[in-house]
């Protein structure tokens, strides 16, 4: 099943976005375990940004990052203490903007199992996994639309290990599963059968 991940993605052409917007990079962790999971953190709810929300690794990039790569190896080791030697990278997803007017590159990744990790406490409460069948099997508790440019998104929301995963991180997971596994899902269509719940878009300034 990796392997062909790995196929996958590096045929893949993602997309990019050329902005003067503040950059930012974030990992997508797959466990190595006979059965993959996917490795998620919850942000610490004493944060004045994204507190509680269930998110991978990442953060903004920094001056001394040679590239947005550095970036997110960078920001899972001081988050979740994963070594950046421990990663084996298998490509890259396309560009989002955040709500915050942050441009977000994700990179994916095989980890080993059972490594040492933990949580930092200044950003984070949680580091959890979840199954990748879940997402393979596209087990949404519903479905939010955003409207983003007067074109609805249909953002698959999951309920998981006790958390909600939902918005950024969910459209990153819709591309990796279409581009990376071949499933039929895109944020483009809404699927059917699925409970339809419309938010609000709210976009801030960057900070």
């Amino acid at each position: 099943m990796l392997e062909n991940l790995r196929e996958r993605l590096q045929a893949h052409v993602p997309r990019r976005i050329t902005s003067q917007l503040p950059r930012a990079a974030v990992l997508l962790p797959i466990v190595a375990r006979p059965q993959p999971t996917l490795l998620f953190t919850r942000r610490a709810d004493h944060l004045k940004q994204h507190s509680g929300q269930v998110a991978f690794p990442g953060g903004k990039r920094e001056p001394g990052d040679p590239d947005l790569l550095a970036t997110a190896l960078r920001e899972a080791e001081e988050e979740i203490a994963l070594p950046a030697a421990q990663v084996d990278l298998l490509g890259r997803l396309g560009d989002l903007i955040s709500l915050h007017g942050i441009v977000v590159t994700p990179y994916v990744g095989v980890i080993p199992p059972d490594l040492p990790l933990r949580p930092d406490p200044g950003e984070l409460d949680a580091i959890f996994e979840v199954p990748l069948q879940v997402f393979l099997d596209d087990c949404r508790s519903h479905t939010d639309v955003i409207t983003v440019d007067d074109h609805p998104l249909y953002v698959p929301s999951y309920h998981a290990e006790g958390h909600v995963i939902w918005g950024l991180s969910a459209m990153m997971l819709v591309e990796l599963l279409a581009e990376g596994f071949g499933c039929d899902i895109s944020l483009a269509r809404a699927p059917q059968g699925s409970r339809l719940r419309y938010r609000p878009l709210r976009r801030t300034p960057p900070s």
